[in-house]
């Protein structure tokens, strides 16, 4: 098993079971070190690598491992750290962290559901479709804050704001034709089969596809985890708790919320599920988180019979 913390200068790496070159416990964050750390270990051949999400330092090395052949898991920080505490561990450094993510590693390796935490080999094309999904979200953000301070703004600092407004709608409208051009070029086919489904626009369809590329690969159960919509008891003896979600992929289950919304009213389906939910006293909040639940449920079975036709 094999333990990686990232950082964003040089990566530690931890290995359980077998002998690492002293020369790969610690390395530079790059191309180089991603090449010289993917040999070594091949030669070992880890049945996981194991690494925390790090805002993105971890991408190009997970992708350079998975080119490989390597399996590799890329989990939330907060699971890493509550292992460490489990396991007594309140210490933290690079080193320690890094042994303790290839013991997790051995922990996830012997579970039956193991397949789940493995990250599916990303391509560039997809990577560069969750970069523009991403920049999008982030010019969205900043285009709602000046328009709040707009509001309130003095006259003399109106110009400015507006200037800047100006400015922002101008890279939206480059970015959203640029993501249009991406999915149409590498993504068509996938797309088109995603906004067939009432609810789901080209900004929910790229979102899924870039952000998601476990959609069509794991299970029912599995997608609706992954995303954050599956329920988790909250039970202890006699007492029965309210069941909640947690977890998952906040901006897949926004991007999904919004697409929820829109379904309720015009896909015949969800709407049908949603108005019986709520004939039946489920809160509004409750239905609706039903209904992605299902229409995500409905989405990966789609992407997977997708999947099997071409092959992939």
């Amino acid at each position: 098993m094999v333990g990686i913390d990232v950082a964003s200068a040089h990566v530690d790496v931890a290995v359980l079971g077998a002998e690492l070159p002293a020369a790969l416990a610690h390395i530079n964050n790059d191309a180089d070190g991603h090449s010289a750390l993917a040999d070594g270990l091949t030669r070992l051949k880890p049945a996981l690598v194991l690494m925390e999400a790090t805002g993105g330092y971890e991408a190009a090395l997970a992708c350079a491992l998975q080119a490989a052949g390597l399996r590799v898991a890329v989990v939330n920080p907060r699971m890493a750290r509550d292992f460490a505490k489990a396991m007594q561990r309140l210490a933290k450094t690079d080193r320690i962290d890094a042994a303790t993510l290839a013991e997790f590693a051995g922990v996830l390796a012997g579970r039956p559901d193991a397949e789940r935490f493995i990250r599916p080999l990303s391509v560039p094309e997809q990577q560069d479709l969750a970069a523009l999904v991403t920049r999008r979200r982030q010019l969205v953000t900043m285009q709602l804050s000046e328009r709040q301070r707009l509001r309130l703004a003095r006259p003399v600092t109106r110009p400015s704001i507006e200037a800047l407004l100006a400015a922002i709608a101008q890279q939206l409208d480059e970015v959203d034709s640029e993501m249009a051009r991406h999915v149409e070029q590498h993504h068509a086919a996938m797309a088109n089969l995603l906004q067939s489904v009432a609810g789901i626009g080209r900004v929910a369809a790229a979102t899924l596809i870039g952000e998601l590329p476990e959609l069509g690969r794991l299970n029912r159960r599995q997608i609706c985890a992954l995303v954050g919509v599956a329920p988790y008891a909250n039970d202890s003896g006699a007492s029965r708790g309210r069941r909640r979600i947690t977890g998952g992929r906040f901006e897949v289950r926004r991007a999904l919320y919004m697409a929820t919304l829109t379904a309720t009213r015009y896909n015949p389906a969800i709407r049908a599920f949603y108005e019986r939910l709520l004939a039946a006293g489920k809160l509004k909040k409750v239905a609706l988180i039903a209904c992605m639940r299902k229409l995500i449920t409905h989405l990966n079975a789609m992407a997977r019979d997708h999947l099997q036709l071409i092959g992939a």
